[in-house]
């Protein structure tokens, strides 16, 4: 039986760590550098590093921060924002990062994801999608860190970066992000179902329970929390114990 991962996501803005609500009313979680290797320290399965404002700020990840991180963890490392092109990714890897997310730039130009996955392999390429459920009951895909709305919908990107060599899906719901009150069982169900590849599960984690949930009922292969890892609600091998309890395989 494959284990499901448990990955915290460093969220970056301006060199910080930093955590918010529906994608606002971000604040200050703390020294990435200091987080990371706390986790991979705690039993994290992989990290996530996505510099949440590089595309709106069109500009290019922050490399001096990745080569940093990854110099203290021995965790499979994916890094994300402001990626558009095969030498972002080269300089990337080259900094420490194992695999890469993009999410925008893929939007923008579907090619995008066949370049990357030809030239690194689709194991690198982690699509990232910021999705929102609207009041039609259909979930949209949004960009720029979730400031604007497009009228796709969520499953037919997800089948169609798929199709074009995404090798894994970040699925972050909107509606659930920061609130601590569960994952998006559904749509992550959904594309879990109805796609060849690992789905992530991100935005609304909040206790032990919704982990079983969305990893058992929910079908994710992984999911990914922030404000509950960097405020210590819930510590990674506290986590894992209670998954195990629960009959969820994890690596411990």
């Amino acid at each position: 039986m494959l284990t499901k991962r448990i990955i915290p996501c460093l969220d970056i803005k301006d060199g910080r760590t930093v955590k918010g609500v529906n994608f606002e009313n971000i604040r200050d979680a703390g020294d990435p550098v200091e987080l990371g290797a706390l986790y991979a320290q705690q039993g994290a399965d992989e990290l996530v590093f996505l510099d949440i404002t590089a595309t709106n700020e069109k500009r290019k990840t922050l490399r001096e921060l990745v080569n940093r991180i990854a110099h203290h963890i021995n965790i499979p490392f994916t890094v994300g924002g402001g990626i558009s092109s095969v030498e972002d990714v080269s300089l990337l890897l080259q900094n420490g990062a194992d695999k890469i997310s993009v999410n925008t730039s893929a939007y923008r130009r579907p090619e995008l994801v066949g370049e990357l996955a030809k030239e690194f392999g689709s194991q690198c390429v982690v699509l990232a999608i910021d999705t929102r459920q609207e009041e039609d009951g259909e979930w949209y895909v949004y960009l720029n860190g979730g400031r604007v709305r497009t009228d796709t919908r969520c499953v037919d990107w997800a089948r169609q970066a798929v199709d074009l060599g995404a090798g894994e899906i970040l699925l972050t719901s909107m509606n659930h992000d920061g609130t601590k009150k569960g994952f998006a069982m559904d749509i992550t169900r959904t594309l879990a179902e109805s796609l060849p590849v690992p789905i992530i599960a991100s935005g609304g984690g909040g206790t032990m329970p919704h982990f079983v949930n969305i990893l058992g009922e929910g079908k994710a292969d992984a999911a990914l929390a922030a404000s509950i890892f960097h405020f210590k609600e819930i510590s990674i091998p506290e986590l894992k114990g209670y998954l195990q309890d629960q009959h969820i395989a994890v690596r411990i």
